[in-house]
């Protein structure tokens, strides 16, 4: 077993006050730190507070402490162990700085892919969390957002969520009127992160065919052949996005034909929805930009206040 230790810090042009607040917003439904939904959202079973369980996506922790405002401690689940930590340090009246701190005992084979795997994702996701500490709390915003390494960006695309078949939704009722009845349909579905667009039309381009029909939470794509004819329906619903096929053959051409694709239409149907979901993540507003604004604890404000 070795110990591994893992620490990052940066410096807020912010009172610790400030940025205290948004640590007590965290898992809350307008978190501002949390750097979702490019990351899975910070979620708990309850209220932030000392034995509130939960965690990040497949990463499972318990509130070990809590001290509002100032510190943190996540205690990693069985058959885990370690913790990571926030913390504030107040500096003066305008600054302050922030520390995150991960231990953990760790075998060989946890400590390769700690090394190897985890480490370059987790690095990126705590230096993202402190972006989004400098646009929520600092009066200058972020200057410079931190910049993802090329070993993070693939890592990142092999864990990130795959799109897990499911059954056609009632709700898509252009899919279901496209063919009275269908000889193939399926249906591929992913969670929808905190800022992802719930317009269907967002996702015009998981597909590069003709509209078809919308409605409010539906976008009807497809194509019409002498062969068969296939719709794709990307529907938004219950904090998800699923994109079902629908085909029609018209001849015995059309049955050998999809009969030839029908091994990789799975493949292409989860790789389209699934590239469309990680681009929209990538291009949604950050936390901050996304939460209502936290008040202001500056020690001016505050003596303005208090003259009032």
């Amino acid at each position: 077993m070795r110990t591994v230790r893992n620490v990052h810090e940066r410096l807020i042009d912010a009172p610790a006050e400030v940025v205290g607040a948004l640590l007590d917003r965290i898992s809350s439904p307008d978190d501002p730190l949390s750097p979702s939904p490019v990351w899975p959202p910070i979620r708990f079973d309850g209220p932030l507070g000392v034995g509130a369980d939960g965690g990040h996506g497949f990463v499972r922790y318990s509130v070990g402490a809590y001290d509002p405002g100032r510190s943190i401690r996540f205690d990693f689940s069985p058959p885990g162990n370690g913790f990571h930590a926030l913390a504030i340090e107040p500096l003066d009246a305008g600054r302050c700085r922030v520390r995150h701190v991960l231990e953990q005992e760790q075998g060989l084979k946890a400590w390769l892919l700690w090394t190897l795997a985890i480490r370059p994702m987790h690095d990126t996701m705590i230096e993202e969390l402190f972006d989004n500490i400098e646009r929520a709390a600092s009066p200058a915003g972020l200057p410079r957002p931190y910049r993802w390494t090329r070993r993070a960006r693939l890592l990142h695309g092999l864990v990130s969520g795959r799109p897990t078949a499911t059954s056609v939704p009632p709700e898509a009722e252009l899919a279901h009127q496209a063919f009275a009845v269908p000889d193939f349909a399926d249906a591929y579905a992913l969670p929808l992160g905190p800022g992802m667009p719930r317009d269907p039309q967002a996702w015009r381009k998981v597909l590069p065919f003709p509209v078809r029909a919308t409605a409010p939470d539906e976008l009807l794509l497809g194509e019409d052949g002498g062969h068969l004819d296939f719709r794709a329906s990307v529907l938004i619903a219950g904090d998800k996005v699923t994109l079902t096929t629908v085909v029609k053959f018209h001849n015995w051409r059309g049955r050998l034909y999809f009969a030839a694709v029908r091994r990789l239409h799975p493949l292409m149907a989860r790789r389209m929805l699934g590239r469309t979901h990680r681009r929209l993540a990538f291009a949604a507003p950050s936390a901050p930009d996304r939460a209502p604004s936290p008040p202001d604890l500056s020690p001016a404000r505050m003596d303005e206040t208090a003259a009032q």
